[in-house]
């Protein structure tokens, strides 16, 4: 196992950015893995815990930003994996209007 650490970075396409849903999304899959998981705004730092939900909340990352992740450990990479994954899909958020996600587009006749 290696130390040096695994980074990617990742624009925030959210349209309302890091708010709580997707912050806490983004915990809670950062607690799956064992390895160390931090984020920042910038490659340099400051790092914060991705596995604190207070911390990551604290960042307000808005939509354009750039999140920064950094892990290290037995399954770095699939947590940068996952986790860049994530941020691409928006944090599974719908976009659309209220239950797009579930119209089939067979409306209501008369």
């Amino acid at each position: 196992m290696t130390d040096t650490p695994i980074k990617a970075a990742i624009e925030i396409t959210n349209p309302t950015g890091l708010h709580a849903r997707p912050a806490v999304k983004m915990t809670k899959l950062a607690k799956t893995f064992a390895s160390k998981v931090l984020v920042a705004f910038d490659d340099s730092g400051p790092w914060i815990d991705a596995k604190s939900v207070v911390k990551v909340m604290a960042l307000k990352a808005p939509k354009g930003a750039t999140l920064h992740f950094s892990a290290s450990g037995m399954d770095a990479a699939a947590a940068i994996a996952e986790l860049s994954d994530l941020v691409r899909r928006d944090f599974d958020e719908n976009h659309e209007r209220p239950g797009a996600a579930s119209d089939t587009g067979q409306g209501h006749a008369g």
